[in-house]
């Protein structure tokens, strides 16, 4: 860890809430639902500031085991996760999703921490977990997207190739917006933050190429295995 990165202080961390505050009170003079922007920020706090103590405890041990029952957690959890939006909600879609985050997310992670970075320990939490959390966020977000709209386009009965088609071409939206507008509109998290904490902006810029290039393999490997596998068991069911 880098540690000439400074600390914030809890009073300027508390003039971060300022925005919030603003939007909370505006959602409220709209008549809108004001109890889950609370509950939605409240949440966030509590998790940010509980995982930043559970990964400083996972570092500090730097153990393979302890790494991959995280990785495991973090599968199950966005696999589930992704299941959400769906009208069918049963053991066999979790599982077809499951497969599908370990095929796109799990194999991309292998090839980016052991080929492009070649770490020195294959475990080594401070890369693992972190690349490891945008990938699978990243399948579980395209799964949902194109699991929802292969499920809307089957009720309007759309034939399952096509529905397919609409599906994965859906979910890769977002992907494709983001390499697109990349350096343009924005400077992605993991780059602005390398470059906060001194890292030259060349190298960030090579480390977010690789980030970049991982999220929207991974997401649109996820989600073609997941839609190839619905096409089969709707094969299977028609036949």
């Amino acid at each position: 860890m880098n540690d000439n990165v400074a600390a914030i202080p809890l009073v300027n961390l508390a003039l971060g809430f300022i925005p919030v505050v603003i939007v909370w009170l505006i959602v409220r003079s709209w008549s809108l639902p004001d109890r889950q922007v609370i509950l939605a920020n409240a949440r966030m706090l509590l998790q940010l500031l509980l995982v930043g103590y559970v990964l400083n405890f996972i570092f500090d041990a730097d153990r393979g085991l302890i790494v991959v029952a995280v990785l495991a957690i973090m599968l199950l959890a966005a696999s589930w996760i992704a299941l959400r939006p769906l009208a069918r909600q049963d053991m066999r879609i979790y599982g077809f999703i499951l497969v599908s985050i370990i095929a796109g997310g799990v194999t991309t992670l292998v090839l980016v921490t052991q080929g492009v970075l070649s770490l020195t320990h294959w475990y080594e939490p401070h890369y693992m977990i972190p690349l490891a959390g945008m990938i699978f966020s990243n399948c579980m977000n395209a799964i949902s997207l194109g699991a929802e709209r292969f499920e809307s386009e089957r009720r309007n009965n759309v034939d399952t190739d096509q529905a397919c088609r609409v599906a994965l071409n859906a979910a890769l939206i977002p992907q494709i917006n983001s390499l697109l507008a990349v350096g343009i509109v924005a400077l992605p998290g993991m780059m602005t933050g390398q470059i906060l904490s001194g890292v030259s902006p060349l190298i960030a810029a090579q480390y977010q190429i690789v980030v970049m290039c991982m999220i929207f393999g991974s997401a649109g490997i996820s989600t073609a295995c997941y839609l190839t596998l619905m096409r089969r068991q709707q094969s299977v069911n028609a036949g």
